[in-house]
């Protein structure tokens, strides 16, 4: 079964975006990352240590990723000038049905973060397809 998932990456606002969503529609936390936290190895910049590596929060019963973008993946230019991005966080089964739709996606689209493991997930990509929809892709979702 393939699961959908909006993700919304934020340039810094990420926390203050949580904090309003919990407000608005009595959000929960189902999961919630730090940079500072050190996962998978990654180092943040100066001053980004309290910046949400990655957080999962239930609006009723439908689950949103969200993230401040310190790594880059993103940039200015993508956004159009925004200060956040709207991804389709798409999580698979297996790795292969996530090797399947890769494949198809990024044929005239652009890789933004190649196929790895992190912590979270036991494989994760993100890209942008041809008509410049940004996608994320996870397997090993833990339910």
């Amino acid at each position: 079964m393939i699961k959908f998932t909006p993700s919304i990456g934020f340039t810094g606002q990420c926390a203050q975006a949580i904090e309003l969503y919990e407000k608005a529609f009595g959000a929960r936390i189902k999961e919630k990352v730090l940079f500072s936290d050190g996962v998978d190895g990654f180092k943040c910049k100066n001053g980004e240590e309290n910046y949400i590596f990655y957080c999962e929060m239930f609006i009723g019963e439908q689950i949103i990723a969200l993230a401040d973008d310190s790594m880059g993946i993103l940039n200015e230019e993508s956004r159009g000038g925004n200060s956040h991005q709207v991804n389709l966080l798409i999580h698979f089964d297996s790795v292969a049905d996530l090797k399947v739709a890769y494949e198809i996606l990024v044929d005239g689209g652009k890789v933004l973060s190649p196929i790895g493991s992190t912590s979270y997930c036991s494989a994760y990509t993100v890209l942008e397809d041809k008509f410049g929809i940004c996608w994320e892709l996870m397997s090993g979702y833990p339910s």
